[in-house]
């Protein structure tokens, strides 16, 4: 199988003092978008951070685009082929947009002819082509987020990992996200950390469920729908695939509780 844009951890354990944030996790993904769901304090970000090298496991292999990212030199090659934007990212609130995803790209390394095009893309990819000279310090929250996606692909990456990426962003402008999404997928591997079950719905191709530090479903966003399909509407979600993820979540937390006894 192809190495190309591909995420692979065996054995991976995340440990914040004495709480286990990821507990012996073994998890690949693939070329297309992929949903990374879960409660708050579930995992999904330590897994998201360790993915973009900028924490490190306390146990465990971690594999990305084909290298062993345990050694320096392999974690640089792989920064320069990958997309990060954190819940938090940080800018230079002085820069003007076109500046920040720039110095973005020199970051990344990019050849120097190539980055004034690769910026001005992707701000038109995220819909702030007027905005391109516009500081960063005078944007919206929403227009801020999009510069973070901005940044996050301005590599053209192989692998993109994107915590809460619609965070801020209106309806109108999360349905043109969700379509960025899929395109990106076509030929990356795009990992999205959400809570919004209905973006993971609409972009999305395979979920994976973490509770717990745990996995507690992985497959097609037809297969978790399914789970719900055959349940009432009400306080277990408003559509299939809501009632899914908490179909999913309870059985999880049962067989657990069943392993202990």
């Amino acid at each position: 199988m192809s190495t190309a844009g591909r995420a692979e951890v065996t054995g991976l354990t995340v440990r914040h003092r004495r709480t286990v944030a990821l507990d012996a996790v073994d998890i690949s993904f693939g070329t297309g978008v992929h949903g990374l769901l879960g409660p708050n304090g579930a995992g999904k970000t330590s897994l998201i951070r360790v993915l973009a090298t900028v924490a490190a496991p306390s146990g465990g292999r971690v594999e990305l685009l084909g290298r062993d990212v345990a050694g320096h030199r392999e974690r640089a090659e792989v920064r320069r082929r990958l997309g990060y934007l954190p819940q938090e990212f940080g800018y230079y609130p002085g820069f003007t947009v076109r500046e920040f995803v720039a110095y973005v790209a020199w970051l990344k390394e990019m050849r120097t002819e190539a980055v004034p095009a690769a910026v001005e893309r992707a701000v038109e990819r995220v819909g702030l082509g007027d905005r391109i000279d516009v500081k960063v310090k005078t944007l919206s929250g929403g227009m801020l987020r999009r510069v973070g996606i901005a940044q996050a692909i301005v590599n053209e990456p192989e692998l993109l990992l994107l915590d809460e990426p619609t965070a801020g962003l209106d309806p109108e402008q999360r349905v043109e996200f969700r379509a960025l999404l899929r395109e990106l997928g076509t030929d990356a591997t795009v990992i999205v950390s959400t809570h919004l079950v209905e973006d993971v719905a609409a972009a999305c191709s395979e979920v994976t469920l973490i509770e717990s530090g745990r996995l507690a479903f992985r497959g097609t966003t037809a297969d978790l729908t399914a789970l719900g399909r055959d349940t009432a509407a009400g306080e277990d979600g408003d559509n299939p695939m809501e009632r899914g993820y908490t179909t999913a979540l309870r059985g999880h937390r049962a067989a657990r509780a069943e392993a202990h006894r």
